[in-house]
């Protein structure tokens, strides 16, 4: 029986996106061509994940001359968001207050990103206050 494709990012498909998202459009070759050369991969292996990229959604096509041109379709923010929700999903039962726990408890938060966090949290607590308020 085939194995369900995950729509989560692997490491190497993530290397191709980050690629996409800071050039826009390029070929397979373009992409091979502006990877670090210490991470370098075959062109056989950046056009096998660029198709599975292709069939998750991630980057469409189109034809110049002989070549394909990929280009991404799910912007960087979107995948990230995708990519969170799913943590939360599988590690802390869909629980955003599990995963703020489980990140301030490891003691690694340092001053600047409490403070960050704090902010965020206020603008949360201001948009909520806003959507109740439109509610009523």
């Amino acid at each position: 029986m085939p194995r369900t494709r995950s729509n989560t990012l692997t490491e190497a498909e993530l290397s191709l996106m980050r690629l996409l998202w800071r050039m826009g459009q390029c070929s397979v070759q373009d992409l091979v061509s502006a990877m670090p050369e210490n991470e370098r991969l075959a062109y056989t292996s950046v056009l096998t994940t660029i198709r599975i990229l292709e069939s998750k959604g991630y980057v469409e096509h189109h034809q110049e001359g002989r070549a394909f041109v990929y280009t991404a379709v799910v912007a960087e923010n979107t995948a990230r968001q995708s990519e969170v929700k799913h943590v939360i999903s599988r590690f802390f039962g869909n629980s955003r207050e599990r995963l703020m726990v489980a990140l301030l408890g490891d003691g690694e938060v340092s001053a600047e990103e409490l403070a960050s966090l704090k902010k965020a949290i206020a603008r949360a607590e201001a948009a909520a206050a806003n959507d109740q308020q439109e509610e009523n």
